[in-house]
C-alpha cells in the first residue's frame, strides 16, 4: 500500500466520522433499526436454513420483535411508572431515615457531622410538590405535545424504525456481501477475519450480555417482590441494567434494596432476605447465565465498556451511546490485530537480533 493510498484511507475515515457527527440528529431511527436487524439476523438465518423463504423468515422474526416491543410498552412501562410514583411518594421517608439514622451513625462512628438543613429543605419541598409530579408516560406525552414539529418528528421516527428494520433484515446478507466486495482483493481475507472477530465480540455483548442483564433483572425483581419489597421492579431493573459491569449491579442493587427495605419495614433482619436474593442472582449468573449466554466471547474490559458508552454520549449524544460499544469492539479487535502484527515485525525482534 502506497503512502497516497494510506492518506486516502485516513481522509475517508475522517470524512465518514465528520458526516456521522453532522447527521447525528437524524441517524437514531436508522441505528436502532440496524441494531434490531443485527440482533435478529441469526434467527432469520436459522429459519431460512430449514427451507423457509427469506422474506417469510424475516416476517416471522419481525413479528417477534414487534411483539416484544409492544409487551415492553404495554406491560413494563406502566409498571415502571407506578414504581417511580411510589418512590416519589416515599422520598420524605428516605430523607427522614438519612436524618434520623444515617447521619447520627456517621457522627458517632466516623466523627462526621454533615449539615442536615439541606435534607430538611428537600424533604419539605418533596412533601409539598410530589402530587404535581406526573408519571413517565404523562411526562413524555406532555413534552412531545409542546411542539407540533417535535410530535411529527417523534411519530416519523417511531414509524420509520420498523420499516427500516424489515428491509435491513431482508437484505442483511446482501448488504454484508456488498460491503465485503468493496475491499481490495489482497485485503479481503484480513478484513473478513477482523469482521468475524468483531462480530463475535458484538454478538457476545449485544446478544449474550443483554440476555444476561434481562435474566438478572428478572431474578432480582421477582426475588425482591417475594421478599415483600414495594420497589422490587424498579430496583431489579436498575440492578439488571448496570450488571454489564461485573459486581456493579450486585453492589448497587444491594445498596438500593437494603435502604428501601430498612425504610419500608424498619427491621434489620429483612436485610438477610435482600442478601439472599442478590446472592442467588450472582450464583445464577456465574453457573448459568454467563456460561450459557456469553461464554468467553466478549473480550471487552468492563472499564472499556463504561468509557465507550460515556465517550460516545459525550461526543454524539444518544447516537453516540448506540455507536459507542460497537466502535469499541471494532477498535479492540484492530488493536489486538495490530499487536499481533507488531510482535511479528522486525521492529519488535530488532533488539533480540542485535544481541
Amino acid at each position: 500500500m502506497t503512502d497516497a493510498q494510506k492518506w486516502l484511507i485516513l481522509a475517508g475515515t475522517v470524512a465518514v466520522g465528520w458526516l456521522l457527527y453532522l447527521l447525528a440528529p437524524i441517524l437514531t431511527p436508522f441505528l436502532v433499526a440496524a441494531l434490531l436487524a443485527y440482533l435478529g439476523d441469526p434467527l432469520v438465518d436459522r429459519i431460512e436454513a430449514r427451507g423457509t423463504a427469506r422474506t417469510v423468515a424475516v416476517g416471522i422474526v419481525f413479528m417477534i420483535l414487534v411483539a416484544g416491543l409492544l409487551a415492553l410498552v404495554l406491560l413494563l412501562i406502566p409498571l415502571l411508572d407506578h414504581q417511580v410514583r411510589s418512590l416519589i411518594r416515599q422520598l420524605p421517608d428516605y430523607i427522614a431515615w438519612v436524618q434520623n439514622a444515617l447521619l447520627p451513625f456517621l457522627a458517632t462512628n466516623l466523627g462526621l457531622e454533615p449539615d442536615g438543613s439541606t435534607l430538611e429543605a428537600l424533604k419539605q419541598s418533596v412533601q409539598e410538590n410530589w402530587q404535581e409530579a406526573g408519571g413517565i408516560a404523562a411526562g413524555l406525552v406532555s413534552s412531545i405535545s409542546r411542539s407540533g414539529l417535535a410530535l411529527v418528528g417523534w411519530m416519523a421516527n417511531l414509524l420509520l424504525i420498523p420499516v427500516v428494520t424489515f428491509y435491513l433484515l431482508r437484505d442483511w446478507d446482501h448488504l454484508v456481501a456488498g460491503v465485503r466486495d468493496l475491499f481490495p482483493r489482497p485485503y479481503v481475507e484480513t478484513v473478513s477475519k477482523l469482521a468475524r472477530e468483531s462480530d463475535e465480540v458484538l454478538a457476545g455483548f449485544l446478544r449474550g450480555q443483554f440476555l444476561v442483564m434481562l435474566g438478572l433483572g428478572g431474578v432480582y425483581a421477582v426475588g425482591l417482590w417475594l421478599a415483600g419489597l414495594n420497589l422490587a421492579f424498579l430496583v431489579g431493573l436498575v440492578a439488571g441494567l448496570v450488571s454489564f459491569v461485573p459486581y456493579l449491579g450486585f453492589i448497587l442493587g444491594m445498596l438500593m434494596a437494603g435502604i428501601a427495605m430498612i425504610v419500608q419495614t424498619g427491621s434489620p433482619l429483612d436485610l438477610l432476605l435482600v442478601l439472599a436474593v442478590f446472592t442467588a442472582g450472582q450464583v445464577l449468573e456465574s453457573v448459568l447465565f454467563q456460561p450459557l449466554l456469553v461464554g468467553d466471547r466478549i473480550g471487552l474490559h468492563p472499564v472499556a465498556v463504561i468509557f465507550a458508552v460515556l465517550a460516545g454520549g459525550q461526543l454524539f449524544g444518544f447516537v453516540g451511546v448506540l455507536l459507542g460499544l460497537p466502535a469499541a469492539a471494532v477498535i479492540a479487535v484492530f488493536v489486538r490485530h495490530a499487536h499481533e502484527r507488531y510482535l511479528e515485525s522486525q521492529l519488535y525482534h530488532q533488539g533480540a537480533e542485535e544481541e
